[in-house]
């Protein structure tokens, strides 16, 4: 995996597609809020195949975050079917869904979630702890995923040592370390400033064109333009889902 030397790239081409990775058929999603019921996804149909780059938009209140959540399998549907990955997660119990999260998605988020007292090192572990892997294959595997990052001289350094960039490319580490089927992305930029979120595009851009999955939840339509599908929902459904060229 080596990916520091690819950092300044521009947006690649579509890669060829792969078999589904994903399959939402008629999703939904209800919330009581008090005497209330709010209908967050209303009937969502939706199939991603490996290989693809994806962005999912929407303003507040369309049902983006509660889709990434479902995709995530940090939450579960209300009623509808959703494989990843072949394994039917919709109705899992929470330690099925833990594992296949841990195992499945690798997670990026805006606010990095690196664990504070940490070295870059020992936070790239952590899923490959959860999955029993053994001390000394961990260390080789987050050193790999640092250095693709190029983070390899940094591996001794906490969190509040490093750039804000640098704690998310950390993270990025972490969710590739494990080998997902999908990279999950929550607004990946929204803590950085333009020219650090631009360095952090760039290396979705390199991991894209080295065949890994990637959807990214955003509000950014500069976000957006690097992936090769867009997806904008309003009102808990897909209100479009275009592909760029």
């Amino acid at each position: 995996m080596r990916i520091e030397s690819d950092i300044l790239e521009s947006p690649g081409k579509a890669r060829p597609r792969g078999s589904v990775v994903i399959r939402i058929e008629q999703i939904t999603k209800e919330y009581l809020m008090g005497e209330m019921t709010v209908r967050a996804l209303k009937g969502v149909d939706l199939l991603v195949q490996r290989n693809e780059y994806v962005a999912i938009m929407g303003p507040s209140g369309s049902g983006k975050s509660t889709l990434m959540n479902v995709i995530g399998c940090l939450d579960t549907p209300t009623t509808g079917r959703y494989e990843l990955n072949g394994s039917d997660v919709a109705l899992m119990e929470d330690d099925q869904l833990a594992e296949i999260r841990n195992k499945e998605v690798g997670f990026v988020f805006q606010t990095f979630n690196l664990l504070p007292r940490s070295t870059s090192l020992q936070n790239v572990e952590l899923p490959l702890v959860y999955a029993g892997v053994v001390a000394e294959e961990r260390r080789r595997r987050a050193e790999e995923a640092l250095e693709a990052v190029g983070l390899g001289d940094r591996i001794n350094h906490k969190p509040n040592e490093l750039s804000g960039g640098q704690r998310q490319r950390v993270a990025i580490a972490r969710a590739l370390v494990n080998n997902p089927s999908i990279l999950l992305a929550d607004e990946p930029t929204g803590n950085l400033d333009s020219g650090t979120g631009r360095e952090i595009l760039a290396i979705f851009d390199s991991i894209y064109s080295r065949g890994n999955t990637i959807i990214v939840v955003t509000h950014e339509e500069e976000v957006a333009n690097h992936a090769r599908r867009v997806i904008r929902l309003r009102d808990g459904v897909i209100e479009s889902d275009q592909e760029r060229d």
